[in-house]
């Protein structure tokens, strides 16, 4: 929910996704939240370096999937909400809750 990928010094870490722990290890576990790098080309690397230094823009991990032991991230370049898309969509939260208590309230009579 809360990941993100920081590009610097040339390498991608990512940030914030927690990875459960081997339920069956023993004091060798990893920490689940800690930072992973991400291994990926250096044209790919400098191609996301780009493109998420322009202003609004990161790069934030989509899925997370495991195959033969290894945990795959599938990573997406992402542009944040505008001031008036925030507005816009806590304004249609805000009706839907608002209609969503009037049926109850006329179930309930």
């Amino acid at each position: 929910v809360d990941g993100w990928v920081e590009i610097a010094g040339g390498e991608a870490w990512l940030h914030g996704v927690h990875i459960p722990e081997y339920t069956q290890g023993t004091w060798t576990n990893h920490a689940p939240r800690r930072k992973r790098k991400l291994l990926l080309h250096q044209h790919e690397i400098d191609r996301l370096a780009g493109k998420s230094g322009e202003k609004g823009h990161t790069v934030v991990p989509l899925e997370l999937y495991f195959v033969r032991g290894r945990a795959k991230v599938e990573i997406a370049l992402a542009r944040g909400k505008r001031e008036y898309d925030k507005r816009q969509t806590l304004r249609a939260k805000q009706d839907e809750r608002e209609a969503q208590r009037a049926m109850s309230l006329r179930l309930n009579r």
